[in-house]
C-alpha cells in the first residue's frame, strides 16, 4: 500500500501483529455491496462479510439512511431509568425472530458484552430461586466467546486465555471440543459422528455436582477457532444433559445469528433451543456496534419477580439500547425481511457447499468443513511455523483482490449473505489459484 500519507503509529490495533503490518498495511477506504475498495482503489471481494458481520453487504442505503436519521432525531438517550421507543421496537423485532420463548431482550454493545450479560443473568437466576451454590460456567475448549473477562474466562482457545489467566474467573470448567478429523475430515454440513462427545457434560457435572453449575455456553458451530461444526445430535445431547441436572444452556450466536447458517438463528438451524442467546455482528450488519441477549421467558420473570422491589439486575452499559443502533437493527432486520436474506442462505448453502469442497484436492489441504453460507479450509501445517502458511495465503489472496480470514492454519469464509453464483466461483477460483502457489 503506497498512496497514502495516513500516519499509524498512533493507532494499537487489535489482534493484529502491529509492527508488520505497519511495514505493509492493507487499508480500506470504502465499501459497497459484496466488495471493499482499498486505498489505492483497488476492489477487493469480501469473502468474511467484514469480521463475520455484514450480513446484508456493505453500506447498504437503507441501514445508513436510518442511522442519519437517528442521529438527526435522538442521538442519545440514558437507558437507566428512562427509555426510548426504538429500543423497544427493536426488541420485539428480535423477539418475533429467536426460537421458543427466549422473547426478553437485553441489550449490550457487542458480542462480548452480550456474554458477560448472560453469565451475570444466570447467576441472578439462580440466586432469585434461591439457589445461592450454581456459581460455575462450563464452557468448551476451543471456545470463543469475546474478549470480556467472562468471555476469556469460559472460552477455550488458549493464545486468548494465556496472558490473561492470573485474573480469570475461578469457578470455570471446559468440556472438550468436537474436532475429530480421523472420522470427519470433508465432510459436508454437520458430521455424522460424534454426537457422544456431548457426554463429557457428565464427566465435568461428576466431578464439580451439578448443583454448583450454573450454566453451559457453546456456539453452536464455533466460527473463530476455525469453523468447527456440531456432529449430529450433539447440541440435542447437551441440551438433554443440561435438562437432566437442571443447568442452563447458553448458545452463543454471535456469528451464527441472522442467517449465517440459512435460519433467524443457529438454533433453529439444529432443531435446539438453549435457555439464552447472544447475538451481536449480524443485528445491525455491522454497521453500528451492538449486542444482545435472548433469554427465556422462565428465566425474565424469575429475577424480576424475585425481586420485591426497584432495580432487579444491577447490570447494564451506557450504551445499551443506543438510537443510532436501534434505528441500524431496525433497517437491518427490515432487509433480511424484504430481500428473503436468511432463505436465501439456505437455498444457496447446497452451491457453496459443492464450491467450498470442489478444494478438497489442492496441495496442503486437509481438511474442509460447511455449514450454511460458512467454510473452514484446513491446511496442513508447516513444522517450524503453525499459521505461517494460512497467512501467506491470506496476504497473496488480499493482493489478488480477495478478503479471507485466518486462524491458525485454518481459512474462515463467511461472505454476506448477497453473494451470487459467480461471485462463490471467484471466490474459490481465487483461493484455489493462491493455495497451488504457496509452498
Amino acid at each position: 500500500m503506497t498512496s497514502t500519507s495516513t500516519a499509524l503509529d498512533a493507532q494499537w490495533m487489535p489482534f493484529t501483529a502491529n509492527r508488520a503490518f505497519k511495514r505493509a498495511p492493507r487499508l480500506l477506504a470504502r465499501a459497497k455491496d459484496m466488495h471493499y475498495t482499498d486505498v489505492d482503489g483497488r476492489r477487493v471481494l469480501d469473502g468474511t462479510a467484514g469480521l463475520w458481520c455484514v450480513n446484508a453487504g456493505h453500506c447498504r442505503d437503507s441501514i445508513a439512511n436510518a442511522i442519519a436519521g437517528a442521529a438527526h432525531e435522538l442521538d442519545f438517550a440514558p437507558g437507566f431509568q428512562m427509555g426510548h421507543p426504538l429500543a423497544f421496537e427493536l426488541a420485539e423485532r428480535i423477539a418475533a425472530l429467536t426460537p421458543g420463548d427466549l422473547d426478553r431482550i437485553f441489550f449490550t454493545g457487542s458480542g462480548s458484552e452480550a456474554v458477560d450479560t448472560a453469565l451475570k443473568i444466570a447467576l441472578a437466576y439462580h440466586r432469585a430461586r434461591g439457589e445461592p451454590s450454581p456459581v460455575r460456567f462450563i464452557g468448551r475448549e476451543r471456545g470463543y466467546h469475546g474478549v470480556g473477562f467472562g468471555g476469556i474466562s469460559v472460552g477455550g482457545i488458549e493464545n486468548n486465555r494465556r496472558t490473561f489467566a492470573a485474573q480469570l474467573l475461578p469457578s470455570i470448567d471446559h468440556i472438550r471440543h468436537t474436532h475429530d478429523p480421523a472420522r470427519n475430515a470433508f465432510s459436508r454440513g454437520m458430521p455424522q459422528h460424534g454426537a457422544e462427545l456431548a457426554d463429557d457434560l457428565e464427566r465435568v457435572v461428576a466431578t464439580h455436582n451439578a448443583e454448583t453449575i450454573a450454566a453451559v455456553i457453546v456456539e453452536p458451530m464455533a466460527g473463530s477457532t476455525g469453523v468447527l461444526v456440531p456432529p449430529v445430535g450433539y447440541l440435542d445431547r447437551l441440551r438433554a444433559i443440561c435438562d437432566a441436572h437442571g443447568i442452563l444452556l447458553i448458545f452463543d450466536e454471535v456469528i451464527t445469528g441472522f442467517g449465517r447458517c440459512g435460519a433467524a438463528f443457529g438454533a433453529e438451524t439444529v432443531g435446539v433451543i438453549p435457555d439464552m442467546i447472544t447475538m451481536a455482528k449480524g443485528l445491525t450488519n455491522g454497521a453500528v456496534p451492538m449486542g444482545a441477549v435472548a433469554a427465556s421467558r422462565g428465566i425474565h420473570d424469575a429475577v424480576i419477580d424475585g425481586t420485591p422491589s426497584g432495580i432487579e439486575l444491577f447490570h447494564g452499559y451506557t450504551y445499551s439500547g443506543h438510537p443510532l443502533a436501534c434505528a441500524a437493527g431496525i433497517a437491518t432486520l427490515d432487509l433480511y425481511e424484504s430481500e428473503g436474506l436468511f432463505k436465501r442462505a439456505a437455498s444457496l448453502a447446497p452451491y457453496w457447499e459443492a464450491a467450498v469442497h470442489s478444494l478438497r484436492d489442492v496441495p496442503n489441504v486437509i481438511d474442509i468443513r460447511n455449514m450454511g453460507i460458512v467454510a473452514g479450509i484446513e491446511l496442513a501445517s508447516r513444522a517450524d511455523a503453525i499459521g505461517a502458511r494460512a497467512f501467506e495465503t491470506f496476504t497473496k489472496c488480499f493482493e489478488r483482490g480477495l478478503l479471507i480470514r485466518v486462524t491458525g492454519d485454518t481459512i474462515a469464509l463467511s461472505p454476506p449473505l448477497i453473494i451470487e453464483q459467480g461471485q462463490i466461483d471467484e471466490l474459490v477460483g481465487v483461493l484455489g489459484e493462491t493455495l497451488r502457489g504457496v509452498e
